[in-house]
């Protein structure tokens, strides 16, 4: 019998929530057995060929790649699952949300104490991603199933929800893998 399949994708944060997933130290081995990793910067698969169980979602939405991506995730994974709180929340991204757009593209580009740029010009090759007026947590989005809090969520969490998921079971998490205080 085929194992089901799990993507994951890190869109506007910090590649910290994959980390905590790494935490997951030895269970790994246990979580092999169980799924096989389909999109996934841990095995650098970098399209779709399949249909996964289990998508796990980490950061927000700060660009159209972003979204193209978020969607493209919804649309080919039976569970979504926003992990972290660039995800839930846009976190820290997100706190460009009060600044307009241009005013942060000419501090980045023109006007910051570091910027050496002596065309004095914002890029905007096709090439680069457009940036969205504001980060979007990801089910502002698209409709996300689950929800991991932390910065990033512990990895006992996040084996937590995925064993039950994936043994049918209902996502219960003890107080103790989601309390921040």
């Amino acid at each position: 019998m085929a194992k089901p399949k799990v993507a994951t994708t890190s869109l506007c944060g910090c590649f910290g929530c994959h980390m905590s997933l790494l935490d997951i130290d030895d269970r790994i081995l246990k979580l092999v057995e169980l799924i096989e990793f389909h999109k996934s910067p841990i095995n650098d698969i970098k399209k779709f060929t399949a249909r996964c169980a289990i998508g796990l979602i980490e950061g927000g939405c700060c660009n159209d790649e972003n979204v193209h991506v978020l969607q493209d995730f919804r649309k080919n994974c039976d569970i979504l699952i926003s992990v972290g709180d660039c995800a839930i929340m846009g976190g820290i991204p997100a706190m460009r949300n009060t600044i307009p757009l241009k005013e942060c593209l000419e501090e980045a580009y023109l006007n910051g104490p570091t910027v050496y740029n002596p065309s004095g010009q914002i890029p905007n090759d096709p090439e680069i991603p457009l940036l969205l007026k504001q980060v979007y947590p990801c089910n502002e989005v698209v409709k996300i199933d689950y929800h991991l809090p932390g910065c990033p969520p512990p990895a006992d969490t996040i084996w937590e929800a995925l064993v039950a998921l994936l043994t049918d079971k209902p996502v219960d998490l003890p107080y103790e893998l989601i309390k921040y205080d």
